[in-house]
């Protein structure tokens, strides 16, 4: 089973966005922004692929030590629109 790849950052402001992060939302390609930005920039559609963006799965810290959290920052270069 492929887990959630839970990125740590925002893709349009670059947010620090933990595993544990309540501010964290994905859509179905698993895109991550925060929800600042997917609130008043994105209105709640993803960028990238014009799916919806919902608030993302916490994964359990005890979890976390054999399924660790990408540590790979995805920026947009063009920015968010």
């Amino acid at each position: 089973m492929s887990m959630l790849e839970l990125k740590p950052n925002c893709e349009c402001c670059d947010r620090d966005l933990p595993p544990s992060s309540q501010e964290a939302v994905i859509c179905s390609f698993e895109c991550t922004f925060c929800k600042t930005c997917a609130e008043s920039i994105l209105n709640h559609i993803c960028p990238n692929c014009g799916g919806n963006l919902v608030e993302r799965p916490v994964r359990p810290a005890e979890k976390l030590l054999s399924n660790p959290a990408s540590t790979v920052r995805v920026l947009k270069k063009a920015g968010c629109p």
